[in-house]
């Protein structure tokens, strides 16, 4: 196994060792850091030797081994040799491969855990994506719209808060679960969206990151079918950016900001959620091209479409949406489901949209929200239309370094005639960009467009 394909196998893997450590030993924070360890070695080491039989049981090895290293270097540290004795009994040897440590899959509760209303939102969050999404402090930072810096220190605050406050690894009681659902929620929806359209890095899409949020909310959905909390092992706009821009340049949520305040949701906003990731992810193998260009949804082939993903969506927009008042998920998911059902972008139902989106503002004051709604009613009204709503946004600021401000307003300008202007957003929306992929895409629809 090539050193790519190694580094993707780890990525998966990393949140469910961790998570199994966690449960076992506890130390939030040191089984992180043994945890990084491990995956530091595999990655040195299986491109070389190969990759064992079980590597989920191989690292949970590795890891614990370093996890007890660790802790009793803290304990002779702290002068606590007294309490090695306890932490080193019986139930912290090396349980063999067949043991539940290594076959199950703790992430879910790992996931709850970091959602735990003890911590604070901004560091429920951050520290689910770093731990869970397996996301990066920088790529979390971006997420939020604040310095490296500053994240790392929440981060770590919200690692000790959990080791002081001495969280049990379980399963939160039913009656538990809606004071976590918002956050739980939220976090699937931007492990998600970093990996459909990453933030950076030379690829427009990170599979890993799309297939274990839908992994882990298809979990969740089916705990709470169940209606128990028993362990689950026993077993913002089209992120994409179809609703906001049919170009594809404003290659983002509609919908939640990560430090925007979360009404408590249900069980149906998680089946919105759920259908709403299948939806988007079903198009997928049809946005980029043969090199890793982005494909506009205009011009995608809509043949390779995952078909089953979208029937499933829409199948479970049609069961939820009828139950009550639906959440901002549920409406988002609706809006999916009219663009996957379109046999053609000329087709789209752009009314229904432009509807959708008119519930969606109301809902969530979000300011890609209303660039979305911008573009929506310039499909059926006219790029001026279109245009007037986005200065409306700029006008919020929100925005203010963001790509996708530029990308809509330059593919507006485009549909309107204005060539130069349009050309020069193209590029403001490229030099906004961290990612490599997008960046192409931008700059060459500047290319095709004269300078003066």
């Amino acid at each position: 196994m090539g050193e790519p394909a190694v580094e993707d196998l780890l990525r998966r893997l990393a949140p469910q060792v961790l998570g199994a450590l966690v449960r076992r030993y506890g130390h939030f924070d040191t089984a992180e850091d043994a945890t990084q360890e491990a995956l530091i070695a595999a990655a040195t080491g299986w491109p070389r030797d190969g990759v064992p039989d079980n590597p989920r049981a191989w690292l949970i090895t590795v890891a614990a081994r370093r996890l007890t290293d660790l802790l009793r270097a803290e304990q002779a540290r702290r002068r606590r040799e007294d309490t090695a004795g306890r932490w080193l009994l019986a139930e912290w040897r090396l349980l063999p491969a067949t043991d539940r440590a290594a076959d199950a899959d703790d992430t879910l509760i790992l996931l709850l855990l970091c959602c735990h209303p003890a911590l604070p939102p901004a560091s429920q969050i951050a520290l689910t994506l770093r731990a869970v999404g397996g996301l990066s402090t920088i790529e979390v930072a971006r997420a939020f719209l604040v310095p490296q810096e500053t994240m790392t220190r929440r981060i770590s605050r919200g690692k000790q808060r959990i080791r002081e406050s001495g969280l049990p690894f379980a399963m939160p009681a039913p009656a538990e679960l809606p004071a976590r659902l918002a956050v739980v929620l939220r976090v699937l929806y931007l492990i998600f969206n970093e990996g459909y359209a990453s933030t950076s890095g030379p690829g427009l899409l990170r599979a890993d990151l799309c297939a274990e949020a839908i992994r882990l909310t298809r979990l969740l959905h089916r705990m709470l079918a169940d209606g128990t909390a028993a362990s689950p092992d026993g077993t913002a706009a089209s992120p994409d950016g179809t609703a906001a821009s049919p170009d594809g340049t404003a290659a983002s949520p509609a919908g939640v900001r990560p430090d925007a305040p979360a009404a408590t949701p249900g069980a149906e906003e998680v089946t919105g959620l759920l259908a709403l990731l299948l939806l988007t992810d079903a198009r997928a193998p049809a946005r980029t091209g043969p090199h890793g260009e982005l494909v506009p949804m205009a011009e995608q082939d809509r043949s390779r479409w995952r078909a089953d993903q979208i029937a499933e969506g829409v199948a479970l927009v049609a069961d939820v949406l009828p139950r009550g008042r639906p959440g901002p998920y549920q409406v988002q998911a609706a809006i999916a489901a009219l663009h996957d059902e379109a046999p053609s972008a000329e087709q789209t139902d752009w009314p229904q949209i432009v509807a959708l989106y008119g519930v969606l503002r109301q809902l969530d004051g979000n300011p890609l929200v209303a660039l979305n709604h911008a573009v929506a009613v310039a499909m059926t009204e006219g790029p001026d239309a279109g245009l007037a709503l986005v200065d409306r946004v700029t006008a919020d600021g929100r925005l203010a370094r963001d790509p996708r401000l530029p990308a809509v307003r330059a593919h507006l300008l485009e549909r309107r005639g204005d060539a130069v202007a349009a050309r020069a957003e193209y590029r403001v929306a490229a030099a906004r960009s961290t990612n490599l992929a997008q960046q192409r895409y931008l700059n060459a629809r500047a290319d095709r467009l004269p300078a003066d």
